[in-house]
């Protein structure tokens, strides 16, 4: 790619999501930023994308959120994983190892 990242193939951001609130409560911005740099910023998430999926997550009683103040005193939406988000970040990892790995061997494939 000409800019060298990575664009988010579908269905994996809500992925990312959960991983990264499994570490945690935090706000929109602090979760694109642990996604950022937890993959040495070859995955950049639009903020448009990430809420659209924090809204959807917290919808389907994924994660749930509270009102709080960030590090610079503003006010914050903080979300954290519930144990339906847990379980369900449990299966899609599953989900993703087997979806990479037979990629993986799509494209290391010879012939």
């Amino acid at each position: 790619m000409a800019d060298d990242r990575l664009d988010l193939l579908q269905g994996t951001l809500d992925l990312l999501v959960l991983k990264a609130l499994s570490w945690g409560p935090m706000h929109g911005y602090g979760i694109s930023q642990i996604i950022h740099r937890r993959t040495d910023g070859d995955i950049v998430v639009v903020d448009a994308a990430l809420y659209k999926a924090l809204h959807r997550l917290e919808r389907d009683k994924l994660v749930a959120s509270t009102w709080g103040l960030s590090d610079n005193n503003r006010r914050a939406k903080y979300y954290r994983i519930t144990t339906q988000g847990r379980a369900r970040l449990r299966a899609d990892l599953s989900d993703w190892r087997r979806y990479a790995a037979a990629v993986e061997r799509l494209v290391s494939a010879t012939t």
